[in-house]
């Protein structure tokens, strides 16, 4: 028998680190994670709230160290997210990242990585910080499964067997194995990794008002574009919402 992928397996099964809050209805998990954030609430606290067209869910961190070095914390997220996804994928399935934001399947958006923070001075070590995603389960309706190409959905690419509340504790476990490896042996291990999934490198790209050639990235994961001889950075943390 198929298990029916938003059949709840409970209870849900969170590392010990984290404390799983579920919320229902048209709650924001990642604006409900920014106002407990706020008011003070444990880091490992993870919001997260899924529905039968789309997985989203937010965790809130407290690292102690400058902003800049902390959204290291962010490519983690990135990088357990699409670690689980491929893991539970068939194996024809591709999931790639682009800078900063957003999540690829088979080439196509069908999600994002979300993140802010209690500062957005990259000098400053932020009282929190907190990182969400958003995964579009189904096509949002009839007419976007052909009228946009470059967007998908989990079910479009094969993957509607995949129970998106294991997905999410999927993505609890290898982020916590990310974060780990950060405290352990500090950023290079997840910029080798991150480099390795994000899309567009060798590519003209846009960011913000900023045309180039996006040639990779710097230490804290910021995106170098080259324009002629001219090299900019663009910080990751320029991508921060605003709270």
């Amino acid at each position: 028998m198929t298990e029916n992928p938003f059949e709840k397996p409970a209870p849900l099964s969170f590392p010990p680190l984290y404390d799983g809050i579920a919320v229902t209805g048209g709650v924001d998990p990642f604006e409900k994670a920014c106002a407990m954030a706020a008011l003070g609430c444990d880091s490992g606290t993870l919001t997260h709230n899924v529905t039968p067209d789309a997985l989203r869910a937010a965790i809130v961190f407290a690292p102690e160290m400058p902003l800049a070095a902390a959204m290291a914390v962010v490519a983690a997220c990135g990088i357990g997210f699409q670690n689980a996804l491929g893991a539970l994928a068939p194996p024809e399935v591709a999931v790639h990242l682009t800078w900063p934001s957003e999540i690829l399947i088979n080439g196509g958006a069908s999600g994002r990585i979300r993140a802010t923070a209690s500062t957005n001075d990259p000098a400053v070590s932020p009282d929190w910080l907190v990182v969400g995603i958003e995964l579009l389960l189904l096509p949002k309706s009839d007419a976007d499964a052909g009228d946009t190409p470059d967007q998908t959905s989990l079910f479009q690419e094969g993957c509607g067997d995949i129970s998106p509340l294991r997905l999410l504790e999927s993505w609890s476990r290898h982020t916590l194995v990310w974060i780990n490896r950060l405290l352990d042996d500090g950023p290079a291990p997840l910029h080798t990794e991150w480099r390795g999934l994000v899309t567009g490198i060798g590519d003209e790209i846009t960011v913000g008002e900023k045309i180039g050639t996006f040639v990779g990235l710097d230490e804290n994961f910021g995106v170098l574009l080259r324009d002629g001889n001219t090299t900019t950075l663009i910080p990751l943390t320029t991508r921060l919402e605003q709270g």
